[in-house]
């Protein structure tokens, strides 16, 4: 009897160690994750791709320690149709509401399939803080005087602080979990993107208030010194400090985690920079060498350090999931004059692309693209081809899940286990424009729209001719090689053609605000 006990005992440890060993235990089965993701940062803007000068020393780290994706891309070249795929897997040219949002309704549908939505199903609490800009509210304008819904917290958030669109527009104010923050009743804040200015200063009427001078559209109401897109009355109590918003976000990040670090989360991590208005914690004026858009990089860098010190510090950091990417590719001038131009020096935000943000080249939508697990991801760079879309795909494999999305693919084995083949293709979008890659060639159909926006300095991919480009031979796209290989232009044509089916707009002409 004491022999069968010992060999049961003996047993039992072997099926326990077993499950450990393999990595289905309770705790490792589920790790945190935490999306880091930045708001116009390029493809050279991070030194460990070692394609422009700035330091990224805490973003290097990180990837250093995982994979640093050389082919990864979001889904679109502006930012709240990359969020769109980002949150549902789905391309953002199946839904035409999926464009750059000025102070209008959320584009998620409710009934839709959500990155958080997911991982609550698999029993994570799920929370954002920072930028959203996928809208508030429905059927017409937001009232930001009670509770605003549907947000965040309907398409799947436990919890939300957020702005609501981006730091250059009105409102001004932080949003809480559907309520404006420090709102007096008293003071209520109406809006308005037309041309009532409601009496009060403004950037055309009073350059003499602006502490930053607008370059071309932000110039309504002033808000701090900064001139905004759109004119916002009331709700002084409310107001942001711009200078303080990195400290902002940062601080209440880890003021969620400290209710739910005990469980499994999720943290949308939504930073700011290097959007405009660049306005720097006055402790990261001048870092940079670089004037105000390299300093607002170094010091979204501290704030990933901030992050990275805060999972170590509380004992979470070896099962928790960082990743770091970017809305779109980058932009100097987006609006304001704040010598991002003059002072870039040799810094190369593109790196070896061409174009940037709006544009349909490389530039565009190729990101920094960084994924990070402590003990589990081995330090590699990897040439694969990845997408945003795919997140909520590979996480659900990852989790275990059977939930998929429209246009996902699962990565998960690329993204978090050192093996397996990316993507052979994808749609790529810019605006109402829309291009297509498949394994290394990418094509640009014909776009008889000017091929340089005047205000932001950079070319958008539009030609009267197909363009077609190998990237293993031209990553800066230079050569067009339509004509000479017309049988795989004709490919790519027929494959994207098939992608689309009826969903390709008619393109229209940017215009920027």
């Amino acid at each position: 009897m004491k022999r069968i006990g010992f060999t049961r005992s003996i047993l039992l440890l072997f099926i326990i160690v077993s499950f450990s060993c393999n990595g289905v235990d309770k705790k490792s089965s589920k790790p945190n994750v935490v999306l880091i993701y930045l708001d116009d940062l390029g493809y050279g803007d991070v030194s460990s791709y070692e394609l422009g000068t700035l330091e990224t020393p805490n973003m290097d780290k990180i990837a250093n320690g995982g994979i640093r994706f050389t082919n990864g891309y979001a889904s679109s070249a502006t930012c709240s149709p990359s969020r769109y795929a980002l949150m549902t897997g789905t391309y953002p040219w199946r839904n035409k509401r999926a464009k750059i949002i000025t102070g209008g309704n959320l584009i998620i549908d409710q009934t839709e399939m959500t990155l958080p939505k997911m991982f609550k199903s698999m029993g994570y609490q799920t929370g954002i803080v920072g930028k959203w800009h996928l809208g508030l509210g429905k059927d017409g304008p937001v009232n930001y005087n009670s509770l605003i819904s549907p947000g965040p917290n309907e398409v799947g958030f436990d919890h939300s602080y957020i702005m609501a669109d981006t730091q250059d527009r009105v409102p001004t104010v932080y949003i809480e979990n559907g309520n404006v923050v420090n709102l007096d009743p008293n003071d209520p804040i109406e809006i308005n993107f037309g041309d009532d200015d409601y009496g009060l200063p403004s950037g055309t009427k009073n350059p003499e208030l602006l502490t930053m001078k607008w370059h071309h559209g932000h110039n309504k109401a002033i808000v701090n010194g900064v001139p905004r897109i759109g004119y916002m009355k009331g709700g002084e109590k409310a107001k942001w400090s711009d200078i303080d918003m990195a400290d902002e976000f940062i601080n209440k990040a880890k003021e969620y985690l400290d209710t739910v670090k005990d469980k499994p989360f999720f943290l949308f991590y939504s930073l700011q920079q290097p959007h405009v208005p660049r306005t720097p914690h006055p402790r990261f004026v001048g870092t940079s060498g670089m004037g105000p858009r390299g300093d607002v990089i170094k010091e979204a860098d501290w704030c990933i350090g901030e992050m990275y010190n805060y999972l170590e510090e509380n004992g979470i950091l070896e099962n928790t999931i960082i990743i770091i990417s970017s809305d779109n590719g980058p932009v100097l001038n987006d609006g304001y004059y704040d010598d991002a131009v003059e002072k870039l020096g040799d810094h190369t935000p593109a790196g070896n692309l061409r174009g940037g943000k709006y544009s349909l080249y490389e530039a565009g939508t190729r990101v920094p693209f960084i994924t990070y697990w402590k003990g589990k991801i081995k330090p590699q760079v990897s040439n694969e081809i990845v997408t945003q879309i795919d997140f909520l795909n590979s996480f659900s494999s990852l989790l275990g899940s059977d939930i998929k999305s429209n246009d996902g693919v699962d990565l998960s084995s690329v993204f978090f286990k050192n093996f397996g083949k990316g993507r052979d293709e994808l749609v790529i979008q810019a605006t109402s424009r829309t291009a297509f890659r498949k394994n290394n060639w990418v094509m640009i159909p014909p776009y008889n729209l000017i091929a340089v926006n005047p205000r932001v300095n950079i070319e958008l991919g539009n030609s009267k001719d197909y363009l077609l480009f190998n990237l293993d031979d031209d990553i800066s796209q230079q050569t067009n090689l339509s004509k000479s290989n017309p049988d795989k232009l004709n490919e790519m044509i027929v494959r994207y053609e098939e992608i689309l089916g009826k969903n390709r707009n008619e393109a229209e002409e940017l215009e920027l605000e």
